[in-house]
């Protein structure tokens, strides 16, 4: 089945859309979540006060996340972030700053990239997996600064 959003196609996957010991999520559900979030994604937006932000790329398809952070007394207290790009990009960036938020830096600085591909609960090529991950690099990228 492909979700058809413009010129987008997304190829889901049936048979890997389970969660961890849970019978596979009903594929017109999760497809009607992450339309719903791709529309309307957590924490899009801008920060007024913040202490991190990091813009990273996709030069591969033109995908762009900003991620702007506060972080106070060693965690994350506050996280946006703006961009555009694919329905993966923004859904990917939309659950992992819902993860971050409360989070303590030094667990988000050994975050792996298979927790963030887990959030989004469905099998990605190997070329989409550069888009899932533009907000963890976004994040990690920040912390850095």
């Amino acid at each position: 089945m492909s979700l058809v959003l413009g010129d987008l196609k997304w190829k889901c996957w049936k048979n890997k859309m389970k969660t961890q010991d849970h019978e596979p999520i009903p594929e017109d559900m999760y497809k009607e979540h992450i339309l719903e979030l791709y529309k309307s994604p957590s924490n899009f937006g801008t920060l007024k006060n913040l202490t991190h932000e990091k813009t990273e790329y996709n030069s591969i398809c033109g995908d762009e996340i900003t991620v702007q952070l506060f972080v106070k007394d060693g965690a994350v207290k506050d996280v946006k972030f703006s961009g555009s790009g694919c329905v993966i990009s923004m859904v990917a960036a939309s659950l992992l700053t819902d993860k971050v938020k409360g989070m303590k830096v030094k667990d988000i600085k050994i975050l792996k990239p298979q927790e963030v591909l887990n959030l989004l609960k469905i099998k990605l090529n190997p070329g989409r997996v550069k888009c899932a991950l533009l907000a963890l690099e976004a994040v990690k990228g920040a912390l850095r600064s």
